[in-house]
């Protein structure tokens, strides 16, 4: 280093005269006053950058990166690399079509900028250096320019011994060349800041040092020995040479140009440190496109580099930033989607206007209809009264909603706000139906005649009747005027499936809480219309203080029990009058012992809980027809043979009953199977002359229905549809058929509500002989249950056959209206049925969880959200009677 540096030092005082230097300075001042104003009016130059950027800026930026980087490839500075690359170039004058071309638009605009990094910087001075070089002898030609090595050596050396510069022999001719440099120098700064447009003239600026190198003649090994000291410096101390760049000129600079330099570089180092760091995170999201070109490798930036890369404090200011713009155009986006997305897939949907609320079954709410009813003695206010097409509304969700508690928790607990109704526990908390407990609503597990507990009341219907053999002989049972039908919620620990049913009455919600709580149950009443099941298919039918006159006009409603219940089955009966001597229970007591013995039940079993203080009754119905045939009196009487028991959609009571099936080959003239050996085996009375629901001989047809519904569920529900089965308690197979679903999903901690279509084959009474139950329906008139009171609704091919008789989409809002938020539907249909399904799915927000189709068959999973229309009905909802 010593002999470097005298070696320059004696060559500067062996400098031509001043004239040379005020030569240079006149030629300097004339070229850039050119320059300058042939950038200020080109129509072509645009601006890159806000920033000043000063020639010891990059030439810092440039000797840091390319020796830290530790290669030289072929190839512009690329950002995201997180170092640049230094290209050598033979053309003395490239030509460029400018940062911002039309073809290459803001990629160019990130090129330029890996230029301003990785390459010397390009300045107007160069022009008139370049000539200057021209002119003396001893130049490198331009095309030779290729030892880069050489380059940064010479462009270290003089900025980190500046005060070795030539100095100007008279001061006067120093001050002038000084102050018409300066001013030179601020010229070319405004043009900076309007436009300045940083071309590619590497060769100028390797001309420029070979040049002055001219000047000062160095010996090769003097330069090499400099360049060995200078990169041991930077290695043990990167950041102190990162400082002391701040305060030297580049070589090209005047002495007198140092203080403008240090404020220059000032200015951009903030700026360069922070699209240094932003450089460095971009090269993680995208290092397949690092560099190009033959041996191309990913350059990442090394221990070196990181005080570069470091981001300094900043602030907002009156800038918003980006996340906070895309957060308020999302909200603007999405309440701009829950406006015209409906649109888009052609459906419309509004909020119901209904005084029900949250509560509303159509059904059941027809206000118009109930209003133009003559009589409600029996009820008929209670009853169904659909409109003449079904409502296309949505149902408002309650405030403060919640996914529904899990069984087996939600026997116990369920969410206040789910169903926000107390008058059942002021009414009836004595009695340990429901209470409020904080944000719960919570169920004892006692009722009106069962205030210890149901299980108890369970065990002592057990053991006052052995017979009765809960979860063997009895598997499937109606209860009557269930309440929160804990009763039926209990009988799932003894393997007892309980259909339970009450009317919506003055109750308040009683239907609501069993299926909120994760018990079946539908809203229904006993009043002028037989119940929506087959006749001879429940084993045991129970009612705890209904509250149903059994005895009077003739017993018609106890003859409605007699239709539904199997023959040899069993009722329970368990009321004031089995054991209160009051005046009206005995003549109640009286009257039903009366009405039970003309109809030929025997009564087998007669007892009083010693802990409930109450008792029970119960009765056996007969499995043959001697008893009808030896009564002394036809009263009640036996139903005319045409009259079929099976017959339940709208048709009126009667006072009669229908005879017991005798045939080997009839139903009902055998007890089923054992539970659970019923589940799987073939129905007694199918033969290989009856043809099945899907074309084969019935028991053929009955097993494939089975085998088929275990291979789907196992292999593709349980595991391939990504649903969460604990989530999943209360089902619904809207087109049940032989109950194969149903008794695929009998491992499963949930129950199936079989639903057999009104136009659909009849195999409702095949589905209880399993052990299973289910009801009949109209999937073009609403069903008879709350809103949000299943987890899972299944459709085999459903609304193809549905699309003949209804529209689509009221029975899609009546599937939205009975399925909770986060339940799912899954439907399999023909492919234009289920493209259909799914455009209404997404125009009611729901998530599209699957799709899939094979050979015109299709399959599809969606889930509901919590998503409501803002817009309400502006007229109550349709109740036109149908």
């Amino acid at each position: 280093m010593a002999f470097g540096k005298n070696t320059r030092m004696d060559s500067r005082r062996s400098s031509s005269s001043s004239s040379y230097c005020s030569l240079v300075t006149i030629v300097v001042f004339v070229a850039l006053c050119l320059v300058g104003v042939w950038m200020m009016t080109s129509s072509a130059v645009v601006p890159v950058r806000n920033v000043e950027m000063s020639p010891s800026d990059t030439n810092t930026e440039v000797k840091q990166q390319v020796n830290e980087s530790g290669q030289f490839e072929d190839g512009s500075g690329d950002v995201n690399g997180g170092a640049a690359t230094y290209e050598p170039e033979k053309d003395a004058n490239p030509t460029q079509d400018g940062p911002f071309s039309e073809e290459k638009g803001v990629q160019n605009q990130d090129e330029n900028f890996g230029q301003q990094k990785g390459e010397i910087k390009n300045d107007p001075e160069d022009t008139l250096k370049s000539e200057v070089e021209n002119k003396n002898e001893g130049n490198t030609d331009a095309g030779e320019v290729g030892n880069e090595g050489q380059l940064i050596d010479r462009e270290k050396e003089s900025e980190e011994k500046p005060e070795e510069k030539k100095k100007p022999e008279s001061e006067e001719e120093g001050k002038e060349s000084e102050d018409k440099l300066d001013s030179q120098e601020k010229k070319v700064s405004e043009s900076e800041e309007e436009g300045k447009e940083f071309d590619d003239n590497k060769k100028s600026d390797s001309e420029e040092k070979e040049s002055e190198d001219e000047k000062k003649p160095d010996s090769e090994d003097d330069k090499k020995a400099d360049t060995e000291d200078e990169k041991k410096t930077e290695s043990e101390d990167e950041k102190k040479t990162e400082s002391e760049d701040e305060n030297k000129p580049d070589s090209e600079e005047n002495p007198s140009e140092k203080g403008e330099a240090v404020k220059e570089q000032d200015q951009i180092e903030e700026v360069t440190q922070n699209q240094e760091a932003e450089a460095e995170k971009n090269s993680g999201e995208g290092n397949t496109e690092l560099t190009k070109g033959e041996g191309q490798k990913e350059v990442f930036p090394d221990a070196g580099q990181s005080e570069i890369l470091n981001e300094t404090n900043t602030q907002n200011g009156a800038f918003s930033t980006q996340a906070t713009e895309s957060k308020n155009e999302k909200e603007i986006q999405e309440a701009r989607k829950s406006k015209n997305e409906q649109a888009s897939f052609g459906y419309s949907w509004k909020l119901c206007n209904v005084t029900a609320g949250p509560d509303y079954i159509p059904c059941l709410d027809n206000e118009e209809a109930i209003r133009k009813l003559r009589s409600t003695k029996h009820y008929e206010h209670r009853e169904r009264h659909c409109p003449a097409e079904g409502p296309t509304c949505l149902v408002h969700l309650p405030e403060g909603y919640k996914r529904s508690i899990s069984w087996p928790d939600s026997r116990n607990k369920i969410w206040y706000h789910n169903v926000p109704h107390t008058k059942l526990a002021v009414v009836k908390g004595h009695q340990n139906w429901v209470k409020v407990t904080g944000e719960y609503l919570t169920f004892p597990g006692g009722g009106t005649q069962f205030k210890h507990g149901a299980l108890h009341y369970i065990d002592f219907i057990q053991e006052t009747f052995p017979d009765i053999a809960w979860g063997k002989r009895s598997r499937v049972v109606l209860d009557v005027g269930c309440g929160v039908a804990s009763f039926g919620g209990f009988l799932f620990d003894r393997d007892v499936i309980t259909m339970s049913f009450a009317p919506k009455d003055e109750h308040e919600a009683q239907v609501q809480f069993a299926l909120e709580r994760g018990i079946p149950a539908i809203s229904a009443v006993m009043g002028t219309t037989r119940l929506p099941f087959p006749g001879q298919v429940f084993d045991v039918v129970h009612c705890a203080r209904c509250r149903v006159p059994w005895h009077i006009e003739g017993g018609k409603l106890l003859l409605e029990l007699n239709r539904v219940l199997r023959p040899g089955g069993y009722f329970l009966w368990s009321a004031t009058p089995v054991y209160q001597k009051l005046p009206e229970d005995v003549e109640i007591w009286k009257a039903m012992t009366a009405l039970t013995k003309s109809m030929c039940w025997e009564r087998v079993a007669l007892k009083r809980d010693s802990v409930n203080q109450v008792g029970i009754a119960i009765y056996k119905k007969p499995s043959s027809n001697q008893c009808y045939e030896r009564r002394s009196e036809n009263d009640p009487s036996v139903c005319p043979a045409t009259d079929d028991s099976n017959a339940a959609w709208n048709i009126p009571l009667q006072t009669c009953m229908h005879r017991v099936p005798e045939s080997a080959g009839q139903r009902g003239s055998q007890w089923p199977e054992l539970w659970p050996q019923r589940l799987k085996k073939t129905p007694y009375w199918l033969n290989d002359s009856q043809v099945g629901v899907y074309g084969k001989p019935a028991p053929e047809d009955f097993m494939s229905d089975y085998e088929h519904w275990k291979h789907v569920v196992s292999k593709s529900y349980l595991n391939g549809m990504g649903i969460d089965w604990s989530t999943v308690r209360n089902v619904m197979d809207m087109r049940a058929v032989y109950g194969g679903f149903a008794a695929a999903l009998r491992d499963m901690n949930v129950w199936v509500m079989n639903v057999v279509s009104i136009d659909a084959p009849d195999t409702l009474p095949i589905i209880y002989e399993r052990g299973l139950f289910g009801i009949y329906h109209d999937w073009c008139e609403s069903f008879s249950t709350y809103p949000r009171t299943y987890d899972l609704l299944h459709a085999d091919h459903l609304f193809s056959k549905l699309k003949k008789r209804c529209k689509l989409t009221a029975v899609m809002a009546e599937a939205d209206r009975i399925l909770r938020p986060y339940g799912k539907l899954i439907v399999r249909d023909k492919v234009d049925t289920i493209n259909e399904i799914e455009s209404m799915a997404r125009s009611l927000h729901w998530e599209i969880r699957l799709t899939y189709s094979k050979e015109q068959e299709g399959l599809l999973c969606v889930q509901k959200t919590l998503w409501r229309p803002e817009e309400v009905e502006t007229s109550p909802a349709s109740s036109t009677l149908a």
